[in-house]
């Protein structure tokens, strides 16, 4: 059967959290899709443990991996792109456990001339690090008693995990933030990604993926806010990668964007 979503998971030598958030695609009730890990150059580990996986799970795995050369997600992600054999496409990372509703929701709420935009909850390290296969193929890790048997007191931010039907489309509207492209939980037509020429290969940490969304925007794709209806557990890791003068480069790029109003980038999946 031909798939109708490709799920495209960013990674890098982080492969004890990949195997986590492959574990969660395991247990979806929509099984209709393939993922495409968009591997930024990670060691060994990171395809013998997609090897590994790969057995279990029931879903096809296509790994695409370049060389280690510095953060180039950006790169990776539109060669990923590429990869990819269906018309719609959702993005997340490899440190975030999907809820078993989570591809279903996309489906549900998918619509031409729009992108979905979704959100997450991020744990603390040592949770991160103690949850097991089995709390994830049972779904304790996203009960609320669950939650705070391992000490995460209750908040309103948390209540997404008990949201879904009604009340899950009551909160998106009640509680609305300025919808952008999240790299953790966000998906679009695949047209619209070339119609903007993918990523900005230029751009590095922070911020690369609102300024694709901020493309998206400015060729009139429309955005839906669904965080409350697509729920995601985000793993705490360190990002050592992570320095200011990145930050600032992106920045400017991202002036650039929203000043000229641009639409598309010449530093995309098509190149000069």
């Amino acid at each position: 059967m031909k798939k109708d979503i490709s799920v495209i998971i960013s990674t890098y030598n982080s492969p004890e959290w990949l195997k986590k958030v492959l574990y969660g695609y395991n247990t979806q009730t929509y099984r209709n899709f393939e993922v495409i890990i968009a591997d930024d150059g990670s060691d060994e580990r990171t395809k013998n443990c997609i090897e590994e996986i790969q057995k279990e799970v029931f879903y096809p795995i296509i790994h695409v991996w370049h060389e280690d050369t510095g953060f180039q997600k950006t790169i990776i992600l539109n060669k990923a792109i590429f990869a990819t054999s269906t018309d719609y496409i959702l993005m997340t990372d490899g440190d975030c456990i999907p809820r078993e509703d989570f591809i279903e929701q996309h489906i549900k709420q998918r619509e031409e001339g729009y992108f979905l935009s979704g959100g997450y909850y991020k744990l603390p390290l040592d949770l991160s690090e103690n949850i097991t296969k089995e709390d994830i193929y049972s779904g304790k890790c996203f009960d609320i008693k669950w939650l705070k048997n391992n000490g995460i007191n209750f908040s309103f931010k948390n209540s997404k995990f008990i949201s879904n039907g009604l009340r899950s489309s009551l909160l998106n509207c009640i509680t609305p933030t300025t919808a952008s492209w999240n790299g953790h939980n966000a998906s679009g037509w695949k047209k619209d990604f070339f119609a903007v020429n993918g990523f900005d290969e230029r751009m590095q940490y922070g911020g690369e993926d609102r300024e694709f969304g901020e493309r998206l925007l400015n060729l009139g794709i429309q955005t839906k806010q669904i965080r409350y209806s697509t729920v995601c557990i985000h793993l705490d890791h360190a990002r050592g990668y992570v320095k200011p003068e990145m930050i600032e480069k992106n920045l400017q790029i991202r002036k650039e964007t929203k000043d000229l109003k641009s639409t598309w980038t010449d530093f995309g999946i098509v190149k000069k």
